[in-house]
Order: structure tokens, then C-alpha cells, then sequence
């Protein structure tokens, strides 16, 4: 079965929109929606309203540093798979975990 994804409109100029309101729920556009606040411009108490510019900019998104990984050294012993290993009891003087 095929969904399509649910478009929304915005309760103020019914142009499609994929946010809401986090103060009254319904749905806004870029346009009317407050990116500082994240409220309609209907419910919008900022002191300076966004422009136009403001609205349609996208923030800069910056690389995060890759992580430093240690480099892959082989064992100091080679491990001697020939014989199988008991599991059965604990091999030393440590009691099992209950």
C-alpha cells in the first residue's frame, strides 16, 4: 500500500506548510512563522517582526569534527582457537554474576 504524505495548509494564507504554531498549534507557512520564537504572526509577541529575508534564510550548517580513533594494533598474544574452552564452570576464583 502507497501513502501519500499529508500536506498541510496555513491557517493564515493557505499556502502549503510543513510547521506549527508553538503557541495556538495550527499550522504556518515560512512565512508566518516566527523562527525566533516559533509562533504564527498571529501569536507572535516579538518586539521587531521578521522581514521577508529572514524568513527564506537558511542557517549555516558547519561540519562537526570527525572523532579521533585509535589506531588498530594486533594482539600482544596470538589467541589459540585449536581447543574448545569449557564454559561450563568458572575457570577462576571470581564467583559468576547472579
Amino acid at each position: 500500500m502507497i501513502v501519500n504524505a499529508a500536506v498541510f495548509t496555513c491557517s493564515i494564507c493557505g499556502e502549503p506548510s510543513a510547521n506549527i504554531c508553538a503557541y495556538c498549534t495550527k499550522d504556518a507557512c515560512a512565512n508566518h512563522r516566527c523562527e525566533r520564537c516559533k509562533r504564527c504572526s498571529d501569536c507572535c509577541e516579538c518586539d521587531v517582526p521578521l522581514s521577508a529575508e529572514e524568513a527564506i534564510a537558511e542557517p549555516e550548517l558547519t561540519p562537526e569534527p570527525l572523532a579521533e580513533v585509535a589506531p588498530f594494533t594486533e594482539p600482544q598474544e596470538p589467541l589459540d582457537f585449536s581447543e574448545p574452552i569449557d564454559l561450563s564452570e568458572p575457570t577462576d576464583s571470581t564467583e559468576p554474576h547472579a
